[in-house]
This record gives structure tokens, sequence and C-alpha cells, in this order.
């Protein structure tokens, strides 16, 4: 090959294939001979030198180009050698220009023949020699739209293979790739293009991505090719340019959710766009989400002692403690009016401990009745609903609250049998929210279950009287002395008023948290289950490499999986998340442990030979219903759509990334182990807000990024789940009994909350029947 180079482009590609065919089969598969004789073929067909580093062929690049990482050895280096050096020579001899210039050693002989004074007056001098052009080969022209060597191919799957084949498919080195792509006034390095070749580095930055679509363009490749083949698609891109006055927290939320060619749209496009996703997507746009976000942000609660938000025994330790400290500290007298959150004074403290024991604990103490018990759920809302109501009676009359003053030194539960207390609060609630709600009636009842006849707390604890001060228009002296010389009487009218109001409540109040607005669009479709399920396939779609990416694999894979079980089980959120794993393999829990932890499990069943979830009735919050008839809830899931395949791979895989190195608390769903979060346990707020995420990344339809699945959907939780269940059974039975068989509840409850889906849903149905008779005819 040395000796005789031809000067046709096509004769010489003829004899380079021979070459490969000849020399290189011995050494390398058939696959890798065609990668390597199309490089070279490429090279010629583009007048294109070979890549050189140091003086010598790059093989990093070459292997790279042509895939021959793992059969790259000395003997192939050696024989492929002689090809390159040919197609060098052949260059080197024919110009793509077709003049050639003299080579370097015809120019040394030329000069060697020239006198001694010509042949100093033929170098040029210093400053012309930099002026001049560089030796060596010039760099090839760059062409806007190549052409392919070859036009079949098989697509690959992962990204770096796919730049790979299409870059030899074109004949390209990563160098002239970015010559070609690279604008002059641009820094983009062209190491990065050769690092996303190495697998070492993934296109990830706003400007990253926009040299990928001149890549697309370049190749005349559908636009979206190669991000869609990215390993990380639930990742958001870096760079947007949001301006300083957007904090990193926020740019963090806003990122996932704004267009790649953010940047460089007009300021009123990123405006409109800025506005939808703070709207839609961050905060939800309900007429409820915006009172709720305006109002989280004046705080006025009571804040009683954490430990009092645990089981029985932490609450008769906390007792103890409290009776320390309100021994030392005496009386609190308050002569500024607080606002905020604030810390119970030792005796409120002490007076809501012994309701919680009343109410929580499984024996009733010795002289005391009760009716009904409060589980750890109940006893924090109710925890929570009373702190409230004290918060805003000691807030500030002139502050952002607009609470009443009270001392807080004057706050006990005595306080509560007097109408006052109660008509100033409930008005107070109405001047802020507008309408009186649900809600407002619901705090009115647990005022009625404290002063029921013989059961009712307050009326069993007359002492509390003695705690109980004048307050200016809401407690008078009269109305004290009278409660201290009858307590039952005062309890019995108070019981009567608060009756009363509830009525009255009832009678006017409204709708502020519509529960269905925010899937409106999912529970109007025809079929709601298929609609909701679309959220599941997004998931899917935009799944991490679990190599490259675990933790973030693992996070989507529980996303996946919340979603699923919670469409096949109905179950409440409490229920979900509380649900142990038994692996496979391992002996299961017995009934009455799980009973006694009041806790379901899924665990693996032999006689069905699948994943069965068992839940006591004693775990649910209507455990008392028709519906159990005191027998556990029993379901083996269905392997549906690969759901085993994921359970599987997330118990023997992603769970223990998630975990890392925290304590596993035993549960199903557990949270990521970081730094700043070493509990592994989801909590009421903690499980709501991994749900709600997952819906506001891959539930949203979002059409300016085209990321979502469902136009129209809003931020929710888990509770909307059961929603959908109801609604679709619904529609397609008509049965209010069997859409109580989907959510362990009862028909009369499916009917009260449900109804207003039926009526024209039984119209449909009736006209389903009726139109077979004119489709027959």
């Amino acid at each position: 090959m040395a000796n005789s180079i031809p000067t046709s482009p096509e004769t010489f590609q003829r004899k380079i294939s021979s070459f490969c065919e000849m020399r290189l089969s011995p050494l390398l598969r058939p696959r890798s001979i065609v990668n390597l004789s199309s490089y070279m073929l490429a090279l010629i067909g583009h007048h294109a030198y070979p890549p050189m580093k140091f003086g010598k062929l790059d093989w990093q690049e070459i292997a790279l180009a042509c895939d021959l990482t793992n059969e790259l050895t000395d003997d192939v280096k050696r024989t492929a050698q002689h090809g390159f050096d040919a197609i060098s020579r052949w260059l080197a001899a024919n110009k793509a220009a077709g003049a050639t210039r003299p080579r370097l050693a015809e120019r040394q002989k030329s000069t060697q023949r020239l006198p001694r004074n010509r042949q100093a007056a033929a170098i040029p001098s210093a400053p012309a020699m930099k002026h001049s052009a560089k030796t060596g080969p010039q760099p090839a022209a760059i062409e806007e739209f190549p052409s392919p060597l070859f036009d079949r191919w098989e697509d690959p799957v992962s990204f770096q293979a796919s730049l790979e084949l299409h870059m030899r498919r074109f004949g390209e080195s990563y160098y002239y790739l970015h010559r070609a792509v690279i604008r002059p006034d641009e820094t983009f390095d062209n190491k990065t293009i050769l690092s996303w070749l190495k697998g070492t580095k993934v296109p990830r930055t706003i400007d990253s991505l926009e040299v990928l679509g001149r890549i697309e363009r370049r190749y005349r490749l559908p636009s979206g090719y190669f991000k869609a083949k990215l390993p990380h698609q639930s990742r958001s891109a870096s760079g947007h340019d949001l301006g300083d006055d957007i904090s990193a927290a926020e740019r963090r939320r806003l990122a996932w959710h704004l267009p790649d060619n953010f940047n460089s749209l007009p300021f009123t496009k990123r405006e409109e766009i800025l506005e939808w996703v703070r709207r839609v997507i961050i905060s939800g746009s309900t007429d409820y989400r915006r009172f709720q976000a305006a109002a989280s942000k004046q705080r006025y609660a009571i804040r009683f002692p954490a430990m009092a938000y645990g089981g029985r025994a932490d609450i008769r330790s906390l007792k103890q403690t409290l009776a320390q400290s309100f021994a030392t500290a005496g009386d609190i007298e308050d002569p500024d009016i607080v606002s905020g959150v604030i810390e119970a004074p030792p005796r409120l403290a002490m007076e809501m401990a012994d309701l919680l024991v009343f109410k929580t604990a499984t024996l009733t103490t010795i002289g005391f009745q009760r009716n009904g018990v409060w589980g750890e759920e109940t006893a924090s809302q109710k925890l929570e609903h009373l702190g409230l109501m004290f918060g805003a009676l000691v807030a500030s009359p002139s502050g952002e609250i607009a609470g009443r003053g009270v001392p807080l030194g004057a706050l006990t539960f005595g306080m509560l049998v007097f109408p006052g207390i109660w008509d100033w609060y409930l008005q107070w609630r109405e001047r802020r929210r507008g309408f009186f709600t649900a809600w407002e009636a619901d705090m009115l009842s647990i005022s009625l279950s404290l002063t029921r006849e013989e059961t009712g707390w307050l009326r069993q604890h007359p002492e509390l009287i003695e705690r109980v001060v004048p307050i200016e228009g809401l407690v008078t002296a009269e109305e004290i002395a009278f409660a201290k010389r009858d307590w039952h009487a005062c309890c019995d009218a108070f019981h009567k008023h608060a009756r009363n109001r509830i009525k009255e409540i009832q009678r006017v109040m409204r709708v502020h948290r519509d529960p269905f607005e925010p899937i409106m669009c999912v529970l109007e479709a025809p079929s709601p289950l298929a609609e909701y399920r679309k959220i599941t396939d997004e998931i899917l779609m935009r799944m991490p490499d679990k190599d490259r990416y675990p933790r973030a694999a693992a996070e989507s894979v529980r996303s996946f999986l919340m979603l699923r079980l919670g469409l096949h089980l109905g179950l409440r959120q409490k229920n979900l998340r509380q649900l142990l794993l038994c692996p496979r393999g391992h002996f299961p829990t017995s009934e009455r442990r799980l009973e006694e932890m009041r806790r379901g499990e899924l665990r693996w069943s032999e006689r069905d030979h699948g994943w069965e979830v068992l839940i006591p009735a004693s775990a649910f919050k209507n455990a008392h219903s028709s519906f159990f008839g005191s027998k556990p809830f029993r379901l083996v899931l269905p392997d549906l759509l690969d759901l085993y395949y994921h359970i599987n791979a997330y118990i023997d895989r992603h769970r223990g990334v998630l975990l890392g190195d925290g304590t596993d608390p035993g549960t199903f769903f557990v949270k990521t182990v970081k730094q700043t979060s070493t509990d592994a346990a989801y909590d009421q707020t903690t499980f709501y807000e991994a749900w709600r995420l997952t819906i506001q990344r891959y539930g949203i339809y979002n059409p300016y990024t085209g990321r979502g699945a469902l136009p129209g959907l809003l931020p929710h939780g888990p509770h909307n789940v059961r929603d959908v269940l109801a609604t679709h059974i619904l529609k397609l039975t008509g049965s209010y009994e069997q859409a109580s068989y989907a959510i362990q509840d009862t028909p009369d409850m499916i009917q009260q909350h449900y109804g207003r889906f039926l009526p024209q849903d039984k119209a449909a149905l009736a006209a389903r029947i009726l139109n077979q008779v004119w489709e027959a005819a």
C-alpha cells in the first residue's frame, strides 16, 4: 500500500476496505471490522486526518469512535497502523481542492539545491514563520449537513452509544464535530463532547442541551432524539436565568418545570411560564390552597409539649415532668399580649396531658366514665385544633392575627364551658375565612363530647372552674359564680347552646376544601382508574438508570409503587404508609401481633404464589364498620404490568439504597436517608409531601415542557386515590355497594360523599343498554 497510492478517492476506499477485510478479520469481530472500516472510509471521504496525540495516533479516540474499547490489542494497533499511515500519505498527496503543495521533504531538497546565500533568503524569518500557515495538514472544511456513510442502523438504547453511532455514520471525530456545531464566539469546550463519548459525563446544563439540539439538526435526527436517551430523565436542567430575587430553594423547585429554551425566550414569556408554574404546580390553583398558603404565614397556635403526641406511657411521664415544673414556676402572669407559636404554660399543659390520658388509655381511671377512645392520629388532631383555639384567644388584637388578647396565664380548659368563649372563636374564624365551614361544626362537636352527661371529661372535672378568671366580653364573674354553685347545670346549659350552634352553622356552612377539585379531570373521564394510571406510565418512561443514578432510580420506583399499591388497595394514607414488609423467605408476622401494633403487612403467600397484603380490622379508622365484621383485610396483589418485577426490585435493591446507613423502620415505604434527615420512617406530613411531589413532577401536564400525564390535574395527596376508585366503579356499575368494597367502607358513606357523580352516570348506563336496540336495527 505504501508504494502505490491511488489518486481516486473511490479506488483508495476500495483498497482500504480490502485491507480491513484481509488483514483485520482474523483479529476482530465482524461488527468491529465494519465499525473500523467505516471510520477509515469516512476519513477518506471527508479528507480528514486520523486523530493524533503527541505525534502518534490517538488510539483512545479511535477506540471510542469505533467501539473497540475491549478489542484494541497490540496486534490490532500494529495492523491498523498501516491503514491509517496509508490514509495520511494519500491525504498528503491528494488535497481536497485538487491542488497539492510540495511536501516538506521536497521543499527541503529544493532548498538544499539553492546557493547558500539564496538558502538564507528562502527560509522565512521568525516573525514571518509565526504569521504564516501552520505546517502539517489543514483542517477539513465544515459542511453544514454532511452525507451519512450508511443509512441503516440499529437504534441503541443509551445516549453514549447513540452519539458514537451517529458520529461513525458521518465519519466525524469529536474535535471535528465541535468545530461544526460551536460558534467562534462561544466557549463550549470540545473535551465536553469527548466526556459524553467516554460516558463520564452527560449533558445537564441548558448550554449542553442546546449543543445536543444542534447535533440533532446537523445529523437530521428528530428533535429531542438525544435528550430522550439521557440516563436520568427525571433530572432537571441547570442554568436557568431566573434573576437574583429567587432563592436557591425555589430555584430547585422551579427548575424541573421550566423548558430547556427558557433563557432564550422573551421576558414576557418567561414571566408567563413562572406564573403558571407557581400557580398550578407549586401551590395549586384552588381557592382553598390560596387561603391555606396565606393562613400558614400567620402563626398563632399554642404548642403543647412534644411528648404529648406520643403514646400513653409518654403522656403519663409527661404529667410528672409538668407537675415538677408547675411547682417551681408558680402562676404565670403575662402582661404583654403575645402572638405566634408559643409554649403552653405548665398548668394548661397538665390539663391537656390529663385529657389525652383519659381519652387514650386502655382502661379508664377508677371513678371516671368515657364514651369512645382516641387513636394516635385522632389525639394528635384534637391537640392541634385545641392549640389553635387557645392561640387565637391569646393573640394580639392589633396584630395581623387580630386575636382576643387573653393573658397567657388565664388559659384553662375550665373556660370552655362558657358560651362567650366559643361564640367569639367561631365568629373570629368566620371573619378570617369569609364563611362558616364544617370545621367549625366539628370543633363544637369536641365541646359536646367534653361536656356530655356522665362521660364528658370536663363534666367530671369540676375543679377546673377554680382556675377560671373573668375576661371582659367573654366570661363574667356572675357566670363563674353560677358554675361554682352548680357545675353540672352549667355544663347542661352549654351543651344545649352548642347543639343549637351546630344546627345554625350546618344551615349556612359552605364547602371550602373540595376534595374532588384537584382530580376533577380524572373523575370526569369515562374510566377514572385508567386515566390516573397514566401517571405511573409517566414515571416508568422517565425512570433513571439504576446503575448510574441508584438513589434517583430508587426514589422513582418508590413513587411508582406508592401509586400502584394505592390504586390496587384503596387504603387510607395511614394504613398505606404504616404497611410493614416481610421479605420473601421470612416468617410473616402473626395476625395477633399485627392487631397489637394496628398495622398491616406485605408478605409473600406460598399458597397463592403472590404478594399478599394483610391488615387487621383494628388498624382501620372505621374498624367497627360492617364492612370488616371483625375480620382482617386480605388481598393478593395482581401481577399486572410488571408490578411484581418492580416490587422485587424495590425490596432487593432500591429500598436498601434509600435506607443507606439509617435504621430500618420495618415499613415497606421508607424515606431517603440523608445527613439532614436520618429518620427513614414516614409520618403523615412527609408521606403526603412525597405523594404530592410525585403528582407535581409526573402527574400534572406542563404545556411548556411536554412533561406530565394529565392536563388539568392539580397537586393532591394519597387520599384522592380512594375517590378515583370509588368513582370508577360508580361510573361502570352504578352500585354503591361495589364502590364501597374498593375503599373498605359502607354503601351509605359512598352515597353521602360520591352521590354527585352518580346521576349522570346512571343515565349513561341506562342509555348504553337502550342504545343497543337502535344499534341492532
